[in-house]
């Protein structure tokens, strides 16, 4: 399955979603921030996941995929706030780290 590849284009609602979710925020949390309810945020979830055609199933996190996908196909910047380095880090002309991939 290639988990990068968009149906169609993110809304702005869905970017911010996408990358509270790839934060660890849970449902709850990501209403909170956004000031919407949880129904919101579970609808925009699913939405998220019909982009990246990815499909439930008794024994799959479709968080987890969704995240996955996320991440690999708009870049690894949740790295950051949990201080992991990505794992496409190299050294770049200017002497400085940069993401091979995620440029």
């Amino acid at each position: 399955m290639d988990l990068t590849i968009l149906t169609r284009e993110l809304t702005p609602f869905e970017h911010l979603v996408g990358k509270h979710m790839c934060d660890g925020l849970s449902n709850a949390a990501i209403a909170i921030k956004t000031a919407h309810t949880e129904k919101v945020i579970e609808n925009t979830i699913s939405r998220l996941a019909k982009a990246f055609a990815l499909k439930s199933a008794p024994d799959i996190n479709i968080r987890v995929l969704l995240a996955l996908a996320y991440r690999s196909h708009f870049g690894d910047s949740a790295f950051d706030k949990i201080n992991v380095a990505c794992s496409h880090l190299e050294i770049g002309p200017d002497g400085k780290q940069i993401c091979t991939r995620h440029i």
